[in-house]
């Protein structure tokens, strides 16, 4: 695997390193030993899939309060999206500041999220598939989120956004009064 810095501190793209033959290849998706040479924990204790069936849905920005927050490892096995990560960490330099990349079954990268980022993306392509792993169960009540299309974030969506989900349209836009919300998420 090659891990990739992004200018974000914790976010880092993933690359396979296959061993190809005539048959196909073969690759590492997770290997603990050289996740934490990386300074990464690799400690999942939970798989999900998401499906999309149109291009331009958009989902998200998640994430779960302090004590139930998770990293992700973010993949996408059909298709193509846009992965995006928004740093909430208290103190962080690059506080809501945003980091997105084309995640695709034809480049077979993955996005490592670490704890105190909002996560969410784009469908590219119809039938976008992701499978993404997370370090703690989920919990309905821990959940929150930063809107889609919040001005003090600026998101920058690669194609029109389509669709979005009542819950995250009913997302209220950020304010002074939310930030101590946000400030409870810790790496």
């Amino acid at each position: 695997m090659r891990f990739q810095l992004t200018p974000i501190a914790g976010l880092t793209l993933i690359s396979l390193e296959p061993r190809q033959d005539e048959r196909g290849f073969f690759a590492r998706a997770v290997c603990r030993d050289e996740f934490a040479a990386a300074g990464l924990s690799a400690d999942f204790v939970q798989s999900n899939m998401s499906y999309n069936r149109s291009r331009g849905i958009v989902r998200g920005l998640h994430y779960q309060t302090a004590e139930h927050a998770e990293v992700k490892l973010v993949r996408c096995i059909h298709g193509a999206i846009f992965d995006v990560a928004v740093d909430l960490r208290p103190g962080s330099a690059t506080f809501l500041h945003w980091f997105g990349a084309e995640l695709s079954a034809e480049n077979r990268q993955a996005l490592y999220i670490p704890k105190g980022f909002a996560h969410g993306y784009q469908a590219l392509t119809n039938d976008a598939e992701l499978f993404y792993q997370v370090s703690a169960p989920y919990r309905g009540p821990a959940e929150r989120s930063v809107r889609f299309d919040e001005p003090r974030v600026g998101i920058e969506w690669p194609i029109p956004i389509l669709q979005v989900s009542p819950k995250d349209l009913a997302t209220a836009h950020l304010a002074e009064p939310d930030l101590p919300r946000l400030l409870a998420i810790r790496e």
